[in-house]
């Protein structure tokens, strides 16, 4: 449930914020008359990403047997693909100025159709990325993860609302880059998680399992205990490869994201200094 609540909150935010940061571009530059076009593109996209849900667990209830443990696998190893690029591709990057910069291109043009889909194409990304999450989440826990996805839904339609009215203000990376930590672990729990179901299937082979079990002082299908599975992924009893691609992951995107870190640090360093100069030339 608290996965559910996570991922369908982030998701749900991004998707309002490019709503909103649109809109308020079109407010300022006096350019209301392409709202509608804004307004048809996001129920476009939400229509599309309801049809692509349904879509989904149709083919997943398809399936039995070592063809579903297969399909259920797959789509956890996807989904922490997904979950992982999502986030190293908005690590520092400034979507609000990219947005409007696409925007204004289509407005000088007049493309209405340009407009329509920038928003349609987002949000009907965020809908698919939600489908493909929420999918894989619910295959780990299936407890209450419903309520988690309504919640979730709910809380970001008013902090979103409440952000666009300017009256809250947040700091919105220091937001992503909680979240993203809490989103990693998910996905590093998601690749245990897919490996195992590859290996009930016969496709990947079972190597020193258990390694241990704990299950009596931490039962994975207890209260807490499956609080800790949905969220970060635990097992009670896990193989050697589960535990060897669960640390894996996090030690290589621990790696990935400290050299991001240090290479915006340095980027913005050489941007101080380079106004350093400006001035002092100007001054000059």
């Amino acid at each position: 449930m608290i996965a559910n609540f996570i991922i369908m909150f982030r998701e749900a935010l991004e998707a309002i914020l490019v709503i909103s940061i649109v809109l308020g571009y079109l407010n300022k530059t006096g350019q209301i008359k392409y709202k509608k076009v804004v307004w048809w593109a996001t129920i476009a996209g939400i229509t599309a990403s309801i049809l692509g849900a349904i879509l989904f667990n149709f083919i997943a209830g398809g399936f039995t047997g070592a063809a579903e443990e297969i399909f259920e696998g797959i789509t956890m190893l996807i989904g922490a693909f997904l979950l992982t690029t999502m986030i190293l591709w908005m690590f520092n990057k400034s979507h609000s100025r990219e947005l409007q910069e696409k925007i204004a291109k289509e407005i000088s043009e007049d493309h209405r159709l340009g407009i329509f889909m920038i928003i349609f194409v987002s949000i009907l990304r965020e809908g698919i990325e939600s489908v493909i999450f929420l999918g894989a989440a619910g295959f780990v826990a299936v407890d209450f993860g419903w309520l988690g996805s309504i919640l979730g839904l709910v809380t970001a339609g008013i902090l979103g609302l409440l952000l666009y009215k300017g009256s809250m203000k947040i700091n919105l990376k220091k937001f992503f880059n909680i979240t993203s930590v809490l989103l990693i672990m998910f996905a590093a729990g998601l690749v245990a998680h897919g490996i195992h179901e590859l290996q009930e299937a016969n496709v990947i082979p079972f190597l020193l399992y258990p390694v241990y079990d704990i299950n009596v002082f931490l039962n994975d299908k207890g209260d807490i205990g499956s609080i800790l599975k949905g969220l970060f992924g635990y097992n009670g009893n896990p193989g050697l490869i589960e535990i060897i691609s669960y640390w894996a992951y996090l030690a290589i995107i621990s790696i990935v994201w400290i050299k991001k870190n240090k290479k915006v640090i340095e980027e913005k360093d050489g941007t101080s200094k380079r106004e350093e100069v400006r001035i002092k030339k100007s001054i000059v």
